[in-house]
Parts: C-alpha cells; structure tokens; sequence
C-alpha cells in the first residue's frame, strides 16, 4: 500500500509537487491545508535515502481514482484508529499514520460532545 506522493522534481517546491502528483496519480484537485509536523524538517524518514512530507488536504475538483502506482483507493474513517492501524502499511508508514491519528483525534469534530 503506497501514499500519493512521489517524488518533486528538480527546481520544484514540495507543495506543487504534490498538486501534481495527486492530479496525476489520483485524478484529483486539492487545495493543501497544513503540513502533519514531522520527526525531523526535511520529513519522515522512509529509510536511509527518502523522507515523506505529509499535508492534510482537501479535494477540489474529480473523484479519486487510482489511475498510477495504486491498485486500490479506500476511504477509512479516522475515528476508527484501529481501522486505520488494521490496514496494510509498510513499517516506514505506522509513524507517519500514528501521528496523523493523534493530530485529528485532537481536533474535535463539529456535532461530536467534545465541540459543543
């Protein structure tokens, strides 16, 4: 299982590349919202060459579609952490995922008793 991403060209910043690369992988427009604050600033460490740099993001235009690299699009519900956990990351993932978790469970949800 792989998160839409990929990599940023040369001369490229890291926010339209992944505009891009979701246009291109998943069929969709996004407008990024904040960036999920990593373990180091250039990212979380996906082995001794790559990081991953992870934005919340909100879809603007298509439906999501995996069109490149992806065999499968699921929506999972973040409440459900153990959903979530349950699903087939790689290793490299599972901090990226638990951080995420964290980062919306301290977000109360409109309608939910903790915001009202």
């Amino acid at each position: 299982m792989g998160i839409p991403g990929g990599k940023v060209e040369p001369g490229e910043a890291p926010e339209p590349a992944l505009v891009r690369e979701l246009a291109e992988e998943l069929g969709i427009g996004v407008r990024l919202g904040s960036e999920l604050p990593a373990e180091t600033p250039g990212g979380w460490s996906l082995n001794d060459r790559a990081s991953m740099r992870v934005w919340f993001a909100e879809v603007t235009r298509g439906e999501p579609l995996p069109l490149e690299d992806h065999d499968e699009l699921r929506w999972v519900r973040l409440q459900d952490r153990d959903a979530v956990l349950g699903l087939p990351w790689i290793p490299a993932d599972y901090p990226i995922v638990r951080a995420l978790l964290d980062s919306v469970a301290a977000v109360p949800v409109p309608g939910s008793p903790e915001h009202d």
